[in-house]
């Protein structure tokens, strides 16, 4: 065989390509991202509207309803399930594979700007790529907490967080986004009517309503004098005080203004949920990781973020970010116990394969077939743009008793030939030679069964890619480590 025989005649070729094999595999060991389990995209898209605490049917009627008009003929839609809770609206947007999700959201927001007649207190629809559990995973949580001495009520701190701590962690690197868990308290206007004195004065709702909806600022376009261009703004927003000086009517001599029948204030809308960590009123954030993104690497240095606000900023006002939950530690544990899991594997096999040959030259050089193999692959998973995870590991030490197989193969075939009287040399190149055929016809069987799994698209294929992955180059180098 050609490849068996250049071998043979430039070990020292030899040498230096395995070599920088290793050398490379180990470069690329420590650039890969490491994460608990692939990156996954889902083909669905999420729209969340939030109205209050309205109930079910007002929610399906005024707000699901409505949206599910604009939504109906996407291209590439499958299915659309619709669910209304008390105070929300969920639409789940399911697409066939292969659908181009970046071209597919900018359609669902362009439609959604079209529904017409939303709820005026209901919030803007949120559109979340990947369904409700979105393609940007939770990196890690974080509690903020207003500590004993605190000068003002946790909630003051909304605005504070979104405007100073929000930006700092959103500018580490590796992180996508940061949310916040309580903008359900946002500040907002409030008209308290009394239903009394407005029955009383015979002001009806509607009536009241559509006085107030009419303070507001409008735009009157331009207007050319002689070579100036003037821009008109016709001028209807109030203040508090003035809001409640609106006259509504006037009877018999008397003015009647909105203080009369109703009470207009600013203040923050009811809380719908408390949160409350190490006795403390708090509030969540959670940060999401981007996608290609080292996991580890990102939460070392939004620990380190954390750390500098806690001492630069939030100390002063007696505030403190608290991590409550730590992707890092459950990655560690599993990449930790396939990795113990593979290298007893390793242990367990060059046992067994000694146990049986009971020499231990040959048993070293059938064994140097593992680091090549397993190093290589490491090159083409950071190449392909794949990360060190759960499933990955899980192929490789599938893969260890199987990149053996072809060298004990050859190894034994030579020996065989050592054994009749040849030389080294011929007995390599013979050995080699003989069962070359059939070692090609297995790995090509075993390579045939795993490598497609790794171009499905589906949610499948992009769980397991990286374990048909990896078991496939794995076997296809051992074949090539085998002759050579």
């Amino acid at each position: 065989m050609k490849l068996t025989k250049s071998a043979l005649t430039s070990p020292a070729a030899v040498a230096v390509v395995v070599a920088l094999t290793l050398l490379v595999g180990m470069l690329s060991l420590f650039k890969l991202p490491v994460q608990l389990f692939p990156d996954i995209e889902r083909p669905q898209i999420a729209v969340q509207t939030f109205w209050r605490s309205a109930s079910p049917k007002e929610i399906e009627s005024e707000i699901i309803e409505p949206q599910e008009q604009v939504l109906r003929g996407i291209p590439g839609l499958e299915s659309m399930n619709a669910f209304a809770n008390r105070g929300s609206a969920y639409i789940n947007l399911s697409f066939g594979v292969g659908t181009n999700m970046e071209q597919t959201l900018i359609e669902v927001i362009s439609r959604m700007t079209r529904v017409a007649n939303l709820p005026r207190d209901a919030r803007p629809p949120r559109v979340m790529l990947g369904g409700g559990r979105g393609n940007t995973p939770a990196l890690t949580f974080f509690f903020l907490q207003a500590l004993p001495g605190s000068e003002q009520n946790i909630r003051q701190y909304i605005d504070f967080t979104n405007d100073v701590i929000r930006p700092r962690l959103e500018s580490v690197e590796g992180v996508a986004s940061v949310e916040t868990f309580s903008e359900e308290n946002r500040e907002e206007l409030q008209i308290r009517y009394d239903p009394i004195k407005a029955a009383e004065y015979g002001i009806e709702i509607p009536e009241l309503i559509a006085l107030v909806s009419a303070s507001d600022d409008i735009s009157g376009g331009f207007v050319d004098v002689g070579r100036r261009q003037y821009t008109l703004r016709y001028s209807g927003k109030y203040s508090v005080d003035e809001l409640s000086q609106l006259m509504l009517e006037s009877r018999g001599g008397r003015n009647i203004r909105l203080s009369d029948i109703a009470t207009v204030e600013i203040r923050r809308n009811d809380r719908q949920g408390l949160a409350v960590q190490n006795g403390n009123p708090a509030f969540s954030m959670r940060i999401n990781r981007a996608n290609g993104a080292n996991v580890l690497e990102t939460l070392n240095r939004v620990k380190t973020e954390v750390a500098l606000l806690n001492t630069e900023l939030l100390a002063d006002k007696k505030l403190v970010m608290v991590q409550s939950f730590d992707a890092s530690v459950f990655i560690y544990r599993a990449i930790n116990l396939v990795t113990s899991n593979l290298f007893v594997g390793i242990v367990l096999s060059l046992s067994v394969l000694w146990f049986f040959i009971r020499r231990a030259r040959a048993t070293l050089i059938i064994a140097t077939a593992i680091p090549v193999s397993l190093l290589s692959t490491f090159i083409v998973l950071e190449i392909t743009g794949r990360s060190l995870n759960v499933i990955s590991l899980a192929g490789l030490a599938f893969a260890v008793g199987m990149v053996l197989d072809a060298a004990i193969v050859v190894l034994e075939n030579i020996l065989r030939m050592r054994d009749k009287g040849l030389d080294e040399h011929d007995s390599a190149e013979q050995g080699a030679g003989q069962v070359w055929g059939a070692l090609l016809a297995s790995t090509a069987t075993t390579v045939a069964i795993f490598l497609p799994v790794f171009f499905l698209k589906d949610i499948e294929g992009q769980l397991f890619g990286d374990l048909a992955l990896t078991i496939a180059i794995a076997v296809s180098v051992s074949l090539i480590v085998a002759v050579v």
